[in-house]
């Protein structure tokens, strides 16, 4: 397994600077991860960065608590499009979820899916699994495929739980028969977590400790 490409490496700290995001482009560029995740503002920055490599920009969008309107998820997206990210983790609308409005949600994550295809973009859809029942976690799976998303993310890693097992397994378990990913973030520190999320189902792992886990993968 080529551990280094399975990775997003997060840096999605608010008091991140050009500085900051220039680094974690140069270690990705090093390493081989199949991307950095960073927020909106440094999608340009990261861009010109790894304009010469294949690391592809991803970022996220209704970041952290998914509560924007469509419209602003919309806009986010052609911006951060426009600037060169190629891969969107939008936010779920959590309260609409739980208040049963499944309308609502299917609306919200379909049209920041048809931005990403016009721009020839992947979209994740981040759940904030710790805020979810499992019925809740099924039935926003299903949304998600109906929906068109290309994969489903557990957390934002800002919630109160990350990344587990269990929900790794519930999620993969829905969404790749129908040809969707899974993406575990949340809490991912170690080369044991990575191997246990990817035993689990999950297909690509964001984390902002790829380095330590790429170390460890070749005994560093």
């Amino acid at each position: 397994m080529n551990v280094a490409s399975l990775i997003d490496h997060a840096l999605l700290k608010p008091e991140a600077t050009a500085t900051d995001i220039e680094r974690v482009c140069r270690e990705a560029m090093e390493f081989g991860f199949w991307s950095v995740c960073v927020n909106p503002c440094h999608v340009r920055c990261a861009a010109s960065a790894l304009s010469k490599n294949d690391v592809k920009v991803c970022t996220v969008v209704g970041f952290p608590l998914g509560a924007n309107l469509t419209e602003t998820k919309v806009y986010e997206t052609r911006f951060a499009l426009r600037d060169g990210a190629r891969e969107i983790d939008m936010v779920l609308n959590v309260g609409a979820l739980k208040a049963g409005n499944d309308s609502v949600v299917l609306s919200d994550i379909q049209s920041v899916v048809q931005a990403c295809r016009e721009g020839h973009a992947l979209c994740k859809v981040i759940l904030e699994t710790s805020l979810l029942t499992d019925a809740e976690k099924t039935r926003v799976c299903q949304l998600c495929i109906e929906a068109g998303a290309d994969l489903v993310k557990t957390s934002t890693g800002l919630g109160a739980c990350g990344a587990t097992v269990a929900d790794v397994a519930l999620i993969a378990r829905l969404v790749k028969p129908h040809g969707l990913g899974v993406k575990a973030a949340g809490g991912i520190r170690s080369l044991a977590d990575f191997r246990k999320m990817v035993a689990a189902g999950a297909t690509r792992i964001g984390t902002s400790s790829g380095v330590k886990i790429v170390q460890e993968a070749v005994g560093k």
